[in-house]
């Protein structure tokens, strides 16, 4: 997925928010959004904006020697997460279509995403997406390879999700590695994220590689790249994987609430649309 002139605002927002997170100086600040519009003048219009997103969390950095600014926050929604994760497993249990509902509250999951200027409410978020009917819906694909399929790949996204991911890694009832990011960015998942939710209980953690917010193939490693290629069945959770992975080679499952009017557009959607769509690549 390329760059829209509506990311343009949406990076700055980004940089801002991230530099509050990590610093109260104003000068700091100041300097931060400077370094990101002279970022902006620079990028090209086909770089997928996660790769854009990386940069400004680098400059974050680099100014003001945080590495994880979002870590107490991330903590938070581990908790927040942990306390309903029971209440989610019984709904799955009582569900009629099982897998279905493990999915959808899976989705519900993906409004924690404090790279996007929306607020949320994780509980009642959950109750209206269980209600709420899909935008995009390859359900019966997905089903059909999940019986295909002897293995999973499942990318992560984002802390305090990743708890809402170990219901579907249940429900698929196969084996599954869990893909991270390589260092902390924004509030999307690493390796000590995904432990503290849980996910070692349910699935193997496998490093990605990626330093950006969503897995961008050319920039992951080759032990990740391989396993991307030779898995039986991707599943991308997601705003920043599908930016990074929308035009990848492979097919790909991707799963992800449409919480922004580019991604929306993109994948010609209402705006707050839950997406089960998948991806077939299909050559020129």
């Amino acid at each position: 997925m390329r760059t829209y002139l509506d990311c343009i605002p949406c990076v700055m927002q980004q940089a801002l928010r991230a530099g509050r997170m990590a610093t109260s100086d104003e000068a700091k600040l100041k300097l931060i959004l400077e370094k990101t519009g002279a970022l902006i003048k620079t990028i090209s219009m086909e770089t997928i904006p996660a790769a854009t997103g990386a940069k400004v969390y680098h400059i974050v950095s680099e100014i003001t020697g945080v590495k994880d600014p979002y870590k107490e926050i991330k903590q938070q929604h581990i908790r927040e997460t942990k306390a309903i994760y029971p209440e989610l497993e019984r709904i799955v249990a009582n569900a009629d279509d099982k897998l279905l509902t493990a999915i959808k509250i899976a989705i519900a999951g993906n409004i924690i995403d404090l790279g996007v200027n929306k607020a949320f409410d994780i509980v009642t978020d959950v109750k209206t997406i269980l209600s709420q009917d899909f935008g995009i819906f390859d359900y019966p694909a997905f089903k059909k390879q999940l019986d295909q399929s002897k293995n999973v790949l499942y990318i992560g996204d984002n802390v305090g999700e990743s708890v809402f991911d170990k219901i579907l890694i249940k429900a698929l009832k196969k084996p599954v590695k869990y893909a991270v990011r390589a260092i902390p960015i924004i509030n999307d998942v690493t390796w000590q994220d995904a432990v503290a939710s849980g996910i070692d209980q349910v699935a193997t953690i496998v490093d990605s590689g990626c330093k950006s917010p969503g897995v961008i193939p050319e920039e992951s490693s080759p032990a990740f790249g391989e396993l991307f290629d030779t898995a039986d069945l991707v599943i991308s959770k997601g705003q920043g994987n599908f930016e990074g992975l929308s035009g990848c080679n492979r097919q790909v499952f991707f799963l992800l609430k449409a919480k922004c009017s580019i991604i929306a557009h993109h994948l010609g959607v209402k705006e707050g649309a839950i997406i089960l769509k998948e991806h077939i690549y299909k050559e020129a």
